[in-house]
C-alpha cells in the first residue's frame, strides 16, 4: 500500500453534563474514497476532556462524576460496548471533588481503553464520516467537551478491498 506523510484531524463534541448521549460528525470525504481506492489509517489518537475554554471542567461540591467518549464509524444513539464493529476508540474519565464547593476536581483518573495505537498497524477507515460521541454525568458543574487529535495517513487499496472494508464499517 502506498502511504502519505502523516497529518492530523481534530474534532470536538460538547457532551454536556446531563447523562445524555451527544455526537458530532467528522467528515472524512477529503481523505476517503473507497471507489477511488483511498482509505484513512488512524495511527494515534490523543483525547482531552475539558470545558469550553480548554480548561479542566469544574465538579460540583463534594461530588464524584464521570464522562465517556467513543469514536465510531456509524452514528449511534448511545454509548456502545467495545466489541461493536463500529468502535474505533473509546474511553472515560472519572473525577471527584473533596472540597465542599464547586471547582476543579481533587482527583482524576482516566481509562482510554481502546485506541488505534494499541494495534500494530493502527485502524483503517473506509467510510466518508466518523462520529465522535459521548455522555457526561450531571455532577459536573459545567458542560464537558471531548476533543480528539488523530494522527493519520492516506493509503491506497484495491477497489474491492476498499469497498469490502467500507461495507463492513457501515
Amino acid at each position: 500500500m502506498a502511504k502519505s506523510d502523516s497529518f492530523f484531524i481534530r474534532a470536538t463534541t460538547n457532551i454536556q453534563d446531563d447523562n445524555t448521549y451527544y455526537e458530532s460528525e467528522v467528515d472524512l470525504g477529503a481523505y476517503v474514497d473507497a471507489l477511488g481506492k483511498s482509505v484513512l489509517r488512524i495511527h494515534n489518537i490523543a483525547v482531552t476532556f475539558s470545558d469550553s475554554a480548554g480548561r479542566s471542567p469544574d465538579v460540583k461540591s463534594s461530588a464524584t462524576t464521570s464522562a465517556q467518549f467513543q469514536l465510531v464509524t456509524q452514528s449511534q444513539s448511545d454509548i456502545v460496548i467495545g466489541t461493536n464493529k463500529a468502535v474505533i476508540a473509546s474511553g472515560m474519565i472519572n473525577a471527584n471533588r473533596l472540597v465542599a464547593s464547586a471547582g476543579v476536581a481533587s482527583a482524576v483518573s482516566h481509562d482510554l481503553d481502546n485506541l488505534p495505537q494499541l494495534w500494530e498497524n493502527g485502524y483503517l477507515v473506509a467510510v466518508d464520516s466518523i462520529y465522535l460521541g459521548g455522555a457526561a454525568l450531571d455532577q459536573w458543574d459545567e458542560d464537558v467537551y471531548v476533543s480528539v487529535t488523530m494522527e493519520c495517513t492516506v493509503e491506497t487499496m484495491s477497489t474491492a478491498a476498499a469497498m469490502a472494508l467500507a461495507l463492513s464499517q457501515q
